[in-house]
């Protein structure tokens, strides 16, 4: 039975890793307004919300040692990838409910074109950020890294 009033509720932020947790994702990934914001972390995997403001991209980025799974829940933008920074020869539009895969290795980014921020939340396996990470702005997060 789907509970309807669960689903609705404002979710409290905090990285609830590694312990077992249940959350409406959509409603999670749409309250949340960070740029970058650790929901679970554990020991092979990593849950993090994401709010990209408009005309603003993820960065271009590569990850040698794990894959990515990406969702938009709300938004639109463009998805590129390829095996050189200097050359995405794989790119998609992405709006709601689309999902993407970005493998090891593979140097990509992600691009709001939409007319309102790009709600996203992203799986990595293994972790990628410490655990409790929240970057309020992209520029937190570049200061970070």
């Amino acid at each position: 039975m789907y509970d309807s009033e669960f689903s609705k509720q404002s979710v409290m932020f905090d990285d609830y890793g590694p312990e077992p947790f249940v959350v409406n994702i959509d409603e999670a990934t749409k309250q949340n307004n960070a740029f970058r914001r650790a929901l679970w972390t554990g020991d092979n995997l990593q849950v993090t919300l994401m709010s990209i403001e408009v005309g603003e991209d993820i960065g271009l980025e590569v990850h040698p040692e794990l894959d990515q799974f990406i969702r938009i829940e709300e938004g639109s933008g463009i998805t590129k990838m390829g095996d050189n920074k200097d050359n995405l020869n794989f790119q998609k539009d992405v709006y709601d409910d689309f999902a993407f895969i970005i493998p090891a290795g593979k140097w990509h980014n992600l691009i709001n074109t939409g007319d309102k921020p790009l709600k996203l939340y992203s799986i990595y396996a293994p972790p990628q950020h410490p655990k409790g990470t929240i970057h309020e702005t992209k520029a937190d997060a570049e200061a970070s890294e």
